[in-house]
């Protein structure tokens, strides 16, 4: 059994605490195996250096643990090492707070090479820093690290030697992972089709959506953190574009800094993206604040203003009709603003018009000669359905091509590698 509780810290947070709460439920229950019997908010004047709360807090809430038969406490907020081990010793519970239960939702949904690499490191980091929690996850049976469970649960043989060791084995194993994915990215640049990524925060439908668009069948449950590696798929508009359209992970508040740069590989997609689908869940009480942080972690990974982006207001089918109906009205809606529900279909059609027109872009017209020994750059401009005219010459073929700068700038890289 699980209790969660958030600590509600006077003149911190520009969240609702009850919301907040809520989310944090959300994430205990993102973890297999947990069962949450319930949850609180603790209101807090100030925190108290050795314990978190105050004494008389503790000690109310642990004789309720022990009715409850709670085994876990998962604290929705940053717990010191200190603090852990006296409320764990006072409580007789394990305790997990917010950077630790997330690292055990991403070490469970990471599928990719990359990510379980990424995540592993991340928690070495964490465990290092606390020296309070065996490292034998790497001999695991299950997903995890450990931290809630499984086989070295009770040991306390935090080496800092070994888990140096280990950093520096799997920094050399991401080093080789790094530069394939490199030249995959690479390849990539050199493909005919924009990059159109979903990006928002957790929750907010953006697998739903990808499903809805390119018809594939990506985990899309209604729980925090489903998706922890992109997923990537083909689709042509109906102006005859293709694009590649790439789902990534959401997005959330106050993921700490080391989970973002351990997930920064992840958002690459979003970094070489031509169009950024803003994905929110327009239905959320909160959902200007989740905006905010989706806007804030954009800027830190550098993603530039240039980059088009199109905020998609998903899950109308939970608003009220009155409102479904205003939001679906083209005039009531704000230039760059598109009102979807992935589950119903409901607006679907008009945003993809909008991807078309935004990813349209200024074509020009040109004449470009190949020689006909240049078979691979002459599939290059068919794939992309942009010759408009073919004549054979006496030197070679002259194509004529109608494309947008960024496509005659990916053609340009062909010859780049010979």
């Amino acid at each position: 059994m699980a209790f969660v509780l958030h600590p509600d810290i006077k003149g911190q947070g520009r969240r609702a605490p009850e919301l907040a709460l809520e989310e944090a439920v959300s994430l205990a229950a993102a973890l297999p195996g947990i069962e949450v019997a319930g949850a609180e908010v603790v209101r807090l004047s100030k925190v108290q250096a050795g314990m978190l709360f105050g004494s008389g807090k503790i000690a109310e809430l642990g004789a309720r643990f022990a009715e409850m038969e709670v085994g876990l406490v998962l604290v929705d907020g940053p717990v010191s090492p200190v603090q852990q081990r006296n409320l764990e010793r006072e409580w007789k519970v394990k305790l997990l707070d917010r950077t630790g239960l997330i690292l055990e939702i991403f070490a469970d949904r990471a599928r990719t090479r990359e990510g379980v690499l990424q995540v592993e490191l991340a928690a070495l980091s964490y465990q290092r820093s606390r020296l309070v929690r065996a490292w034998t996850h790497l001999e695991r049976q299950r997903g995890g690290f450990g931290f809630v469970g499984g086989p070295g649960e009770t040991q306390m043989e935090a080496d800092r030697r070994a888990i140096d060791e280990e950093v520096v084995k799997i920094k050399r194993q991401l080093d080789k992972v790094v530069k394939t994915r490199e030249l995959h990215r690479a390849a990539r640049r050199k493909v005919p089709f924009p990059v159109v990524a979903l990006a928002g925060y957790t929750n907010a439908g953006k697998s739903s959506l990808f499903n809805r668009l390119t018809g594939a069948e990506v985990l899309a449950k209604d729980m925090l953190f489903a998706t922890l590696d992109p997923t990537m798929r083909g689709l042509t508009l109906p102006g005859g574009q293709k694009i590649i359209l790439s789902d990534t992970v959401g997005f959330i508040s106050d993921l700490p800094t080391q989970l973002v740069a351990a997930f920064r590989a992840t958002l690459e997609e979003v970094l070489e993206a031509d169009l950024i689908l803003h994905v929110r869940d327009i239905a959320h009480p909160e959902t200007e604040e989740q905006a905010e942080d989706v806007g804030e972690i954009l800027d830190s990974l550098g993603v530039g203003s240039d980059v088009p982006m199109i905020e998609v207001w998903n899950k109308i089918d939970l608003l009220g009709p009155e409102m479904r109906k205003a939001l679906l009205v083209q005039d009531a809606r704000t230039p760059g603003i598109q009102a979807v529900s992935a589950v119903t279909g409901d607006g679907v059609d008009a945003l993809i018009a909008a991807m078309d027109e935004a990813l349209g872009g200024v074509r020009i017209e040109e004449v470009v000669m190949l020689p006909y020994s240049d078979g691979r750059g002459r599939a290059w401009l068919h794939e992309a359905g942009v010759v408009v005219a073919e004549a054979d010459g006496a030197d070679g073929q002259e194509l004529t091509v109608r494309w947008t700068e960024r496509q005659k700038e990916a053609f340009g890289r062909l010859g780049e590698d010979g």
